[in-house]
């Protein structure tokens, strides 16, 4: 992806259209003021909320689930299941092009990173054991997410 003009490829699931919108780049300062601490920790900071707390973990209603930050469109509700490891999860994004993966060696685990892939913020990380034909299990702090009704 050519972020060299300051816009990405993003897919906006309202609409299903391919959008091209501009990269978010903040301050910590200005992330601070605009986001919870507790979300300003997970997202910029890479923490993980305590398992079982989040407000999505047993949220079932029809919508989307954006990243909190930017409002990019992340995950659907038709692709949550209750994995019962204590945090929202996901079998698929609405696209790769929303959301981007690292390496992530952090706490002694080799682990899949998720971040927003237009404001960077971390969400939570991804692994290959869940359910349905491509078997992963995007396991997605609440802290990092807003819900559309859709």
């Amino acid at each position: 992806m050519d972020r060299s003009n300051g816009l990405i490829q993003l897919y906006d699931a309202l609409i299903r259209e391919i959008v091209h919108l501009p990269v978010i780049r903040k301050s910590d300062e200005e992330w601070k003021k605009i986001l919870s601490p507790e979300s300003y920790r997970v997202t910029r900071l890479q923490d993980t909320e305590p398992a079982f707390s989040g407000a999505f973990y047993h949220h079932w209603n029809p919508g989307f689930y954006v990243c909190i930050c930017c409002k990019t469109y992340l995950f659907s509700s038709g692709d949550k299941f209750d994995s019962g490891t204590g945090w929202p999860s996901f079998t698929q994004a609405v696209s790769d092009l929303n959301i981007v993966s690292l390496h992530d060696t952090s706490y002694g685990m080799e682990r899949t990173e998720v971040r927003c892939a237009r404001c960077g913020a971390h969400l939570g990380h991804v692994f290959t054991d869940g359910p349905g034909p491509a078997g992963l299990r995007y396991c997605i702090n609440s802290l990092s997410l807003s819900f559309i009704l859709g």
